[in-house]
């Protein structure tokens, strides 16, 4: 019996049908373009959050967590709609409510992606649902519908309107390769990945500066990028050349060019650096990466200044390249260093934030992993 099956029997007392579970996610580039329809490059990590589910006789959701102790949150599941109150067991509620589940059912959750961190641990905890509920009830959606159902309980239940990257990664990668998708039609190719085989590592930089998407920021650039399309009488950015932005300009206010530009100029570097990577041209990929964080930084501006430092001090100890990953605001940044420098890059970033009397950053490295699954079935 595994750790979340004991955790489940000692918290239910019974054994659970099935064990599920997805990983949280590092975009390598291609930030706050899915929303708009373009094309991202993220991978999957090594840090999964599993559930433990078994089906009920009757209407009653009881939820638990390891990471809270085994408090219980115990609902009707006729109950489960929008404009429930709660906690983080709304990403967990959202997910039934999505994919119509009307059956009462036992949840013990075990998070291991890190919270706040930009490493999507939201989309980690609704694709493990997903995964457990789709086999839990025969249901037989596929991934790309899996992937809708989570980002709609994300946008309609949780109330943050973020795009389908996060979920699509959690649970569509495979090991040992980054994902490129089309977020207007979830269409996907794996790119391989191998920093190793060059010398190079992915530094994972957690500034512990935790963000939070549901205080508006986030919608506040969605709905800049929205109103261009409308102005400009495009579906989305997707449709936009810089030439063209640039001839509208008039047209927009200040903020939404600068808005719009990113998401023109990220969706081609995202293109720009599967070229690279094809290429094994490393230096690009970093200077793309150094290209993406300024552009996030100036143009969307949800960078900060924790963010900020870890990627100039990781620049200034050598890294090929270094930006903000995630929704912004805090959470982590990546840095692609020669690996023999690990050490001293990580030596030079703790340095920097104690310079600044910030909080002590974490450091971690991963290689692309594989993505949802079931892990056990009784």
């Amino acid at each position: 019996m595994s750790s979340i099956e004991g955790k489940f029997l000692a918290t239910f007392g019974e054994e659970p049908d099935l064990v599920a579970a997805a990983p949280g996610r590092v975009n390598l580039i291609g930030e706050h373009i899915d929303y708009s329809e373009g094309f991202v490059l993220p991978f999957a990590i090594k840090d999964r959050t599993l559930v433990a589910a078994r089906k009920r006789d009757d209407s009653t959701v009881r939820i638990a967590s390891v990471q809270r102790r085994n408090k219980i949150v115990t609902v009707d599941i006729n109950n489960v709609k929008p404009g429930l109150k709660g906690e983080w067991e709304r990403y967990a509620l959202g997910v039934l409510w999505s994919m119509g589940v009307k059956s009462g059912v036992d949840l013990m959750i075990d998070g291991h992606v890190p919270l706040g961190a930009g490493l999507s641990s939201s989309a980690a905890l609704e694709c493990s649902v997903a995964t457990a509920m789709n086999h839990l009830f025969d249901m037989g959606f596929n991934l790309e519908e899996l992937a809708r159902l989570t980002q709609k309980a994300e946008n309609q239940y949780v109330g943050v309107p973020c795009g389908i990257m996060d979920q699509s990664v959690s649970l569509m990668a495979t090991t040992g390769s980054a994902l490129l998708l089309d977020c207007r039609d979830l269409s996907t190719r794996n790119i391989p990945f191998d920093v190793a085989s060059h010398g190079l590592e992915l530094l994972i930089i957690d500034t512990q500066a935790h963000h939070a998407l549901t205080d508006g920021g986030y919608a506040e650039r969605r709905a800049s990028c929205e109103s261009v399309a409308a102005k400009l009488a495009v579906k989305s950015m997707r449709e936009l050349t810089m030439a063209q932005l640039d001839a509208s300009r008039d047209q927009l206010t200040a903020t939404e060019y600068i808005r719009s530009r990113h998401a023109v100029s990220e969706m081609k570097r995202v293109l720009d650096c599967v070229d690279a990577l094809g290429n094994g041209n490393f230096a690009k990929v970093g200077q793309l990466i150094n290209e993406s964080h300024v552009s996030l930084r100036d143009d969307y501006t949800v960078s900060c200044p924790e963010l900020d430092t870890a990627v100039d001090a990781s620049l200034v100890a050598g890294a090929l390249g270094s930006r903000m990953v995630g929704g912004g605001f805090g959470g982590s940044a990546i840095a692609l260093i020669q690996a023999a420098k690990t050490t001293e890059t990580i030596r030079a970033v703790e340095k920097a934030f104690a310079d600044k009397k910030f909080k002590a950053p974490r450091f971690f490295t991963s290689l692309p992993s594989q993505g949802a699954e079931l892990l056990s079935r009784r």
